[in-house]
């Protein structure tokens, strides 16, 4: 994943006052954590957090007080009536640092006609090297029929990567839609009774 280039200001004033009036001028709050220093507060520019923000595990190259670190988004927090970003959290990194991080799975393929694909995780947990976070992980599907499932051990990850789940946990199985049960039970062999014989 990218580092996105970001310049940051540390802020000395707190409270909600200071952040509302921080979000008024275009600047979004935000704190950095990190290897046992006081965590330090800062600002970020609204409207390139938001843009870094659609990706998840983000990684940013911040300029702030002169000097250029890496950080990692850990969290961020919306209004829920606005979907104005409020608050961002960041996770100093250093280079060859690894870290657990959670990313989306991607189905890629599709299975027969009159089933579906049922997804038992959206998410993984990862142990990655925090400069090479990956945006999602595939299960790949290829016209398969009903029973058909992919297992942790079945994904195939980044170089580095591993998974927090044993191999045997189930990801995505194949099952039947209700169109494709009714079209089996409809193509299902009819045995015919047999008719009382006249005496």
């Amino acid at each position: 994943m990218a580092a996105n280039k970001l310049k940051g200001e540390l802020r000395t004033k707190f409270g909600k006052g200071a952040a509302r009036k921080e979000r008024a001028i275009g600047k979004t709050p935000a704190v950095i954590y990190g290897h046992g220093s006081d965590p330090r507060h800062i600002t970020l520019p609204a409207h390139e957090i938001a843009l870094v923000l659609r990706h998840k595990n983000a990684i940013i190259e911040l300029e702030l007080d002169g000097k250029t670190e890496t950080v990692l988004v850990k969290s961020a927090t919306k209004d829920v009536v606005t979907q104005v970003i409020e608050h961002v959290d960041l996770v100093e990194i250093i280079k060859g640092e690894r870290v657990h991080v959670e990313v989306p799975v991607h189905v890629v393929g599709e299975s027969q006609s009159g089933t579906v694909i049922d997804l038992e995780h959206k998410t993984l947990k990862l142990e990655v090297d925090a400069t090479t976070i990956p945006e999602f992980v595939e299960v790949i599907f290829n016209k398969e029929g009903i029973g058909f499932h992919v297992t942790a051990g079945d994904i195939k990850l980044p170089a580095g990567a591993k998974l927090d789940l044993d191999n045997h946990v189930l990801i995505a199985t194949v099952i039947a839609t209700g169109a494709g049960a009714a079209e089996e039970a409809a193509v299902a062999p009819v045995v015919a009774e047999e008719s009382p014989k006249a005496e």
